[in-house]
Formats: structure tokens, C-alpha cells, sequence
């Protein structure tokens, strides 16, 4: 471990799905850490690697140089961040707090509007690349606020991530992800609607999905999920409810800024009607089922 990193105090917030890989690389790479789920068992695989476990966010500002967060919901990001027992409370002047979580633009400028009310510099820093992306490290990751805050960033998010986007201004960095969602929106029923479509008229499924994933049809939903869909895998490496969460974020922009996105806003309709027969807890990948009994077709594993 280098003397620097053993110097800098870092924070996290929620070990969820993405937050407990995340943070196993930051500690990989060498940084202490304190740790805080409000499920404490979901941290515990951290604290038994030497991690610190902390008895609420505001406990995890007050001991670290820089606190990351990695919630659910703008408002679960609102009272970690900025509530009364958010990491804010806790930190000082110098510090930087940083959410990982996708959330709402118009909040991340808010809370670092009231970071520096403290001198702290507030940042947002959503990632794209789901599960796989956070266990191998290999996340995008779009980084708005101050730039002094990502200079100090950078060498941890290199530890999480392999490409990195400066976006500009608080906020900016939760645009680039809503930008990004909009295209999963619209490669989602690319996917499936083709594969669905390879399955009802006969085809080799399997065959014809190897050779289209290396071609123009190609894209790491199409390798990754596609093949998920093949197995009946339907568990989540990103949860249809989160998802839900994400188009809700992206529709209200698009309200903001006069924007009419049709494609998204179907995908928030088909989802949703996911939701409320209670798929919410599956991955986005069983949008393949969804699509199947619109033609009361029903989508089946496709033999190895």
C-alpha cells in the first residue's frame, strides 16, 4: 500500500448489488475504509476485509476524507448526503463528498450547493456496465462538479472504473447517465425483440446469437444479456425497479428541457406494467417475457 493511500480516509455508503464490488476494489487498491448499510449484513463481507463498519452515514463523513455513496432513490441519496444524519453532518471542511448512485441532476446541484455552504466539495459520478462492470472494474463512469473535486477523485475511480468522463458542473455527470439510460431503453427492445422474434420463427437461437453479437447488431446487452434471456436468467444484475427509477429521472427532464422522447417513454409504460404484475425485483433482461405475451407467446430457455 502506497503512504498516499494510506493517508486518504475514504467513506461508502450502501454495499448493495454494485456498492460491496466497488468497494472491494477501492480496498484492493489500497485505501482504508469506513462502511455504512442500513442492512448491516450486507457490509459485512467488507468489515471482515478490514473494513470499518459505521453506525450511519453521518458517522461515515465524520471519519473519512472522501465519502462515496451508492443508493437506490434520489430520496435515499437526499438523506445520506444532505439529511439530518447524512455524511454531510459529519465531514469538514476539505473533504469531498461523492454520489455514485443515478439520480436526479437538479439534486446533485443541490447537495453541492450545500456542500460548499461546509467547504466540501460535492460530486456526482453515476456509472454504467451493471454487475458485471462493477466486479471486473471495468465500469464508464461520468463525473460532474467541481473540478478540483474529480482531480481528487480520479485515482479512486480508476480503481472502480476503465473509462472516465469529465462532464462539467454538479449535475452534469447525472445527465450523462440519463443520456446513457435513454440508449439501454432503446437496445433493450432491440435485444429482445430480436431474439424473440429468432425464436418464433425456428432459428438456431443460440448459433444465430453468436454470430450477430460480433456484427452490427452487436452490443454488450445483446452478448451479455442476450445470454441471460437464452438461460432463463432472469435475476437481476440491475433491478426493473431501478430502472423504472432511471425513466421516471429521464421523463422529467425531458418535461423540463420540451423534449419528446417516445422510445423512452414506452419502455417507462412496458416496465411499469412489469412493476405492477410484481416483476420489479427481476433484472431489465426479463423485458423478453413482457414483450413475448404481447403476441401471447411465452418466451422459453433456449437449450445449450
Amino acid at each position: 500500500m502506497s503512504d498516499t493511500r494510506k493517508n486518504i480516509r475514504l467513506g461508502w455508503i450502501g454495499t448493495g448489488v454494485m456498492g460491496l464490488a466497488m468497494c472491494g476494489h477501492l480496498m484492493d487498491a489500497g485505501y482504508p475504509l469506513t462502511v455504512f448499510n442500513r442492512t448491516a449484513a450486507k457490509a459485512r463481507p467488507l468489515v471482515e476485509r478490514g473494513a470499518k463498519p459505521a453506525a450511519s452515514a453521518k458517522e461515515v463523513g465524520a471519519a473519512s476524507d472522501i465519502v462515496f455513496s451508492m443508493v437506490a432513490y434520489p430520496a435515499d441519496v437526499e438523506a445520506v448526503s444532505i439529511g439530518p444524519d447524512g455524511a454531510l453532518a459529519g465531514m469538514r471542511p476539505g473533504s469531498v463528498l461523492c454520489d455514485m448512485s443515478t439520480s436526479s441532476p437538479t439534486l446533485a446541484a443541490r447537495i453541492a450547493e450545500q456542500a460548499a455552504q461546509k467547504d466540501v466539495i460535492g460530486m456526482d459520478a453515476p456509472v454504467t456496465g451493471g454487475d458485471v462492470g462493477a466486479k471486473e472494474a471495468t465500469l464508464a463512469i461520468f463525473v460532474g462538479g467541481a473540478r478540483p473535486g474529480f482531480e481528487r477523485l480520479l485515482p479512486c475511480l480508476e480503481a472502480m472504473g476503465r473509462k472516465i468522463m469529465y462532464c462539467g458542473a454538479a449535475g452534469m455527470g447525472q445527465q450523462a447517465k440519463l443520456a446513457n439510460q435513454v440508449a439501454i431503453a432503446g437496445v433493450m427492445f432491440s435485444v429482445c425483440e430480436s431474439l424473440l422474434y429468432a425464436q418464433q420463427a425456428g432459428l438456431d437461437v443460440r448459433r444465430w446469437h453468436e454470430l450477430v453479437s460480433v456484427g452490427a447488431a452487436g452490443s454488450v446487452a445483446m452478448k451479455t444479456l442476450g445470454s441471460r434471456m437464452m438461460d432463463g436468467d432472469f435475476a437481476p444484475g440491475f433491478f426493473i425497479d431501478h430502472f423504472i427509477k432511471d425513466l421516471g429521472l429521464v421523463l422529467e427532464e425531458c418535461r423540463r428541457m420540451h423534449l419528446i422522447l417516445p422510445g423512452a417513454e414506452l419502455a417507462d409504460t412496458m416496465y411499469r406494467s412489469m412493476q405492477t404484475h410484481g416483476q420489479g425485483r427481476n433484472g431489465t433482461q426479463a423485458f423478453i417475457s413482457a414483450l413475448a405475451e404481447l403476441s401471447a407467446k411465452a418466451w422459453a430457455p433456449v437449450p445449450k
